[in-house]
């Protein structure tokens, strides 16, 4: 990501590997390096790491839709875009079935 020096506004790379900027007009040449990011994308997400202790997470009353005990611990994350709410994570503390609930 590149700055206008003049009025640092970023600056917009254009067709022909240039950058502009778009309030004053300033330009310059772009270099011939583009780096292109390639990984491997995993549907998998690890909400919480198998050795990750559920002693330290919050307990709550809440029955497993597995066993049926009634006792869960639960946290949140952030799975979707900033403005959703965030995904309530529960975690059964019998049998380790895990659910979550958006909220």
């Amino acid at each position: 990501m590149k700055f206008c020096p003049k009025c640092e506004v970023r600056l917009k790379q254009d067709s022909s590997n240039s950058f502009i900027c778009p309030k004053c007009s300033y330009s310059e040449k772009g270099g011939k390096d583009r780096k292109q990011v390639k990984g491997e994308s995993s549907s998998i997400i690890d909400v919480l790491d198998e050795n990750e202790k559920t002693e330290t997470l919050p307990v709550i009353k809440m029955d497993c839709e597995k066993c049926g005990h009634t006792e869960a611990v639960w946290w949140m994350l952030q799975t979707r875009s900033a403005d959703e709410p965030t995904t309530q994570f529960y975690r059964c503390i019998k049998c380790n079935y895990t659910w979550r609930n958006y909220a």
